[in-house]
């Protein structure tokens, strides 16, 4: 493994993290708030270290996916860790795993809090929760990859993009893929910026449309008030849910829409199921909840806001759903698994996989009716690799597994099974909200610490697809890490004997 350019990479991240961390310093000085001082000194440290690394680059930037996937794992596990730092400093919450669950939470764009009243935070406290959503939506190292000069070429580029980027597969829109991720950034920002300026038009304050922006973008759901969006107007409510369906969609449709390939991006079947499970879950609660709202047009709203929110695991709420009938309810939680579009901001298994994996199955059928038929899978008309299909496989056995095991550890809490299987989908999909003891009028405070500890596993095996955290466990990554150091120790030992 290149020790090096993890070392350089990882020390990048932290020196982003210092720069970001200034951005709610800044707000703690509009408010005159006085917890500016505790982002400052989590800031200015990381400053440094990113300053010097800068001075200390690797000889050689190439890797392979297998350094790739470590990064990944690192650099998320490295930002969660002093992420939190601030808000433990600052005394809001004051016991360390909380503030690590909420940090967690924050850049997995999970939303799910252990906040009784989130009023009582600082602005400064309150944007940085949102501000972590913008930097894990679309990944902290697809950002990077925007600015590092990485002089291994697109191949080692390639590893980084696809061990963060979700989905099952990542390929470039442009030729290089240093501008495929300048493009995708492009997108994002733009769409956010636009959503804040419609919220400012509908009648938010420059605060509030900030954060719900920032935190729709990243299909987070952090609010800033307990409420969360249900205290806005119906304008407001309809442009983030627009927004959330909008953030759900696989961004490379948007590329084609741009760039005059209108015909590829309409053949997306990914976007075309999205779309439809959207609209049909929105038309089978509407009437369902029908009886209990004021109206066609609230039920109406209040559907369209929560299937978006649930699909595009952004967790934002304007009623509690844990009230309605269960036939909504079960509605919502299937939405939970199947989540969004890969390539989108969004969370879940990921539309693509179930077309895929429905496919697989046509396709076992046919060969058993017709043995001797060969057919390949198609995907927006082009063949799907058996690779594909096999990893396609390979993930949902490995999350079924890592769901199953996340129930078996918080049945120890002896609470209802309805809280425990929807607070473990909630984090793996990085949704937010469950059912029960964790629906979105409640939160997830009253956890053990051990079950904060595996929910915080899930949120981050949820949003970088498993594998990238999986790997930071397997014994054979860190032998090859010590391993290395250890030789090259060994042979400059050997020199100055031989001097």
């Amino acid at each position: 493994m290149n020790n090096s350019v993890i070392r350089f990479i990882l020390l990048y991240v932290v020196g982003f993290l210092g720069l970001f961390l200034m951005l709610p310093l800044f707000v703690a000085f509009i408010y005159h708030e006085s917890v500016w001082i505790y982002y400052a000194a989590v800031a200015l440290p990381c400053l440094i270290i990113g300053i010097i690394n800068s001075y200390c680059k690797p000889k050689s930037f190439s890797f392979y996916l297998k350094e790739g996937f470590f990064c990944t794992g690192a650099s998320w596990v490295v930002l969660s860790v002093i992420g939190a730092i601030p808000l433990w400093l600052t005394g809001e919450i004051p016991h360390y795993i909380d503030a690590l669950f909420e940090s967690v939470s924050g850049f997995t764009t999970t939303g799910a809090s252990i906040l009784y009243d989130v009023e009582t935070l600082s602005h400064a406290s309150l944007f940085w929760r949102s501000f972590t959503h913008l930097v894990g939506g679309m990944g902290v190292l697809v950002f990077l990859l925007t600015v590092i000069p990485l002089a291994g070429g697109d191949g080692s580029q390639f590893n980084l993009m696809k061990a963060e980027s979700p989905g099952p597969s990542v390929g470039k829109l442009v030729p290089k893929l240093k501008n495929t991720a300048q493009m995708l950034y492009l997108i994002y920002l733009g769409l956010c910026a636009l959503e804040i300026i419609l919220l400012l038009i509908a009648g938010m304050t420059p605060f509030e449309a900030i954060n719900t922006g920032i935190a729709t973008a990243g299909t987070g759901g952090f609010g800033i008030y307990s409420s969360s969006i249900g205290g806005f107007n119906v304008a407001c409510q309809w442009i983030v849910a627009i927004f959330m369906f909008i953030f759900g969609v696989n961004f490379n449709f948007y590329y084609y829409v741009l760039f005059h390939h209108a015909r590829d991006a309409f053949r997306m079947e990914e976007v075309r199921m999205y779309t439809f499970l959207t609209l049909i879950s929105i038309g089978i609660i509407t009437v369902n909840t029908l009886s209990c709202s004021a109206g066609l047009f609230d039920a109406l709203t209040k559907a369209a806001f929560q299937v978006t929110s649930i699909q595009s695991s952004t967790g934002f709420s304007t009623t509690d759903f844990n009230l309605w009938p269960q036939t909504s309810r079960c509605v919502l939680v299937l939405l939970m698994f199947i989540g969004a579009c890969a390539g989108s901001t969004g969370g879940g298994i990921k539309v693509s996989r179930f077309v895929l994996m429905g496919k697989a199955v046509h396709k076992e059928l046919i060969s058993y009716i017709h043995p001797r038929s060969v057919r390949k899978t198609l995907m927006d008309g082009k063949p799907v690799t058996h690779d594909t299909v096999r990893s396609n496989n390979v993930f949902f056995g490995t999350f079924m597994l890592v769901f199953f095991v996340s129930i078996f550890v918080l049945s120890f809490e002896n609470i209802d099974f309805s809280t425990v299987f929807t607070a473990v989908i909630a984090t793996m999909s990085n949704i937010g909200p469950g059912l029960s003891m964790v629906g979105p009028a409640a939160n997830f405070a009253f956890f053990t610490d051990l079950s904060k500890i595996v929910l915080i596993f899930d949120m981050l095996a949820g949003r970088l697809e498993l594998f990238p955290i999986l790997m930071l466990f397997h014994p054979n990554i860190w032998t090859d890490l010590f391993t290395k150091r250890r030789r090259k120790e060994l042979t400059n030992a050997g020199k100055c004997f031989k001097d």
